[in-house]
């Protein structure tokens, strides 16, 4: 049975970064891009685990044919997308990131 998928509100700044930079690169390859990256959200929907925990909670899920890993942490029923990020970036910038999504959740600290 396929989870629940949804997205951080940074997760569209993400793609939109992304498709318009290989939009400029050559037509139609963000159009590519966005062909792999449903692939990839799809395969999350269908088996959030079979993907590794990288970072506290989160899973990663690379893009096929493009250098992008998705971040996401599954809970019953629903897999929640924390960033669509490039994998040459630092692993302190992206693990940065995903601490800052923790610690801005309702009720972190307390």
């Amino acid at each position: 049975m396929a989870v629940r998928l949804v997205a951080a509100p940074e997760v569209e700044q993400d793609v939109t970064d992304a498709y318009v930079w290989y939009e400029e690169r050559r037509a139609g390859l963000g159009e590519d891009f966005l062909s792999c990256l449903d692939a990839c959200f799809e395969s999350i929907r269908r088996s959030p685990l079979m993907y590794p925990v990288v970072f506290r909670s989160f899973h990663r899920a690379l893009v096929r044919r493009f250098p992008f890993a998705v971040f996401y942490e599954y809970e019953p029923d629903v897999a929640t997308v924390f960033g669509v990020l490039h994998t040459s970036r630092h692993p302190v910038r992206w693990t940065r990131r995903l601490s800052e999504d923790v610690d801005a959740r309702p009720g972190a600290g307390t």
